[in-house]
């Protein structure tokens, strides 16, 4: 490691963890560090205060399978409350109302 270099290469010769370098376990084993990352499935904010337009066959395999839907304006959740007692989502309202009418049998 040098000032040019101010992070280590894993693999590279006296690297931390590397045998001979000063912080290596006698045994030749190290320990390597990860910093978890999970996706955030529930949005906060206003988005959790509406209830939004999801497709009728998208919420009943989510009754099912417990996966997460995307509304029309783009939330992704897990239904799970009476959408009833809550507003219809401004954005996904929009969106809505700019698609065509479904063309039903002649």
């Amino acid at each position: 490691m040098s000032i040019d270099e101010p992070f280590e290469r894993p693999g590279q010769p006296g690297a931390a963890g590397q045998p001979g370098s000063p912080d290596s376990a006698p045994g030749g084993t190290s320990v390597l560090e990860r910093e978890r990352v999970e996706e955030q499935v529930v949005e906060p904010g206003d988005h959790e205060r509406f209830a939004h337009y999801v497709r009728k066959e998208k919420i009943l395999e989510s009754a099912l399978s417990g996966e997460p839907v995307t509304a029309l304006c783009g939330k992704v959740w897990v239904p799970g409350r009476d959408p009833k007692r809550f507003p219809v989502c401004p954005a996904c309202k929009e969106i809505y109302q700019g698609l065509p009418a479904p063309s039903g049998p002649d």
